[in-house]
């Protein structure tokens, strides 16, 4: 759930406990079947962590939160969940930030302004943290692979398209294991059909 564009860093800690922070990432995953098949097509590009992150759009980033972060920041996603309407995103073609980070992602060619919305008014209540890079709404298909394999990720997917509608943001907690698992959903509220 990282990667420029999103802000990966780990180095924030919020509040000081005894308590292990758990660490947290709020993202759009991408529905099924899309989903699936490019966290199918990242494995065949030699990603290691293909099946530990579920294909998404990033919101808030890997984030280390104490228990009483965490609750108020649980109430502050509901807030911002019925704040903000469905819409509809378009994943066309590929990009990458090479060589700032060796990423090639599926480009988000609609539904960025949704996007930034969302991300800005999740990191405005208990998480108020700065990123690392710019936000860029983007879906990581191969990080940190040889040159040839995020080549091959760029080509491959180039013509890649599809649109769905987004109806719901995930937070995440990532596992001992290292495996990211979605533990709470949060429903978009109806657009306007006027």
């Amino acid at each position: 759930m990282g990667g420029p564009g999103t802000g990966s860093g780990f180095d924030t800690v919020w509040g000081v406990t005894d308590e292990r922070p758990t660490t947290i990432g709020v993202s759009i995953p991408v529905p099924r079947p899309h989903g699936e098949f490019l966290q199918a097509r990242r494995a065949d590009f030699g990603d290691r962590a293909a099946w530990q992150i579920p294909a998404h759009i990033t919101l808030l980033p890997p984030t280390p939160v104490d228990a009483s972060t965490y609750e108020r920041f649980l109430d502050h996603c509901a807030e911002v969940a019925a704040a903000k309407p469905s819409f509809d995103v378009v994943l066309r073609g590929t990009g990458t930030f090479r060589p700032l980070s060796n990423v090639v992602f599926i480009q988000v060619a609609q539904g960025v302004s949704a996007c930034e919305s969302l991300e800005r008014s999740l990191r405005s209540g208990p998480i108020e943290r700065d990123l690392d890079f710019y936000y860029h709404p983007h879906v990581t298909v191969a990080h940190d692979v040889s040159p040839a394999d995020l080549d091959r990720a760029f080509n491959e997917l180039a013509s890649y398209s599809v649109t769905f509608e987004v109806t719901a943001f995930h937070l995440y907690e990532l596992g001992s294991d290292g495996v990211w698992r979605p533990e709470h959903d949060f429903e978009l509220a109806r657009r306007s059909t006027s």
